[in-house]
């Protein structure tokens, strides 16, 4: 069993920062892959960012250059940096992971970008 918390989501205008946060129940390098999903009213569930490996990362095309991925081990938690926001990018941001071939997903956290 897995447990993902998420945090740090909130109202900012476009153009600005945001991080959000997931702490998991594991360490984090037990799970793969890991990364952040989103969901916008009315629309699926996309890939956002994630590990699919110790070192190698996958982003969206709509994020890149703009959203980074990191974690710190130490911590059991994985950041999402997400610079240069855009009223598009609103949307409940899920922490995801792979363990043992079971997805976990942790409960949710919303963004909303101002124009």
């Amino acid at each position: 069993q897995v447990q993902l918390v998420e945090s740090g989501g909130g109202l900012v205008q476009a153009g600005g920062s945001l991080r959000v946060s997931c702490v998991v129940s594991r360490s984090i390098f037990n799970l793969n892959p890991l990364g952040w999903y989103r969901q916008a009213p009315g629309k699926e569930r996309e890939l956002v960012a994630r590990f699919t490996s110790i070192v190698r990362t996958e982003y969206a095309d709509s994020v890149k250059g703009r959203f980074t991925i990191s974690r710190d081990g130490t911590k059991s938690t994985l950041y999402l940096q997400m610079d240069s926001l855009k009223p598009e990018d609103t949307a409940v941001y899920y922490c995801h992971g792979k363990y043992f071939d079971v997805d976990y997903w942790g409960q949710g956290t919303q963004v909303t970008v101002s124009s």
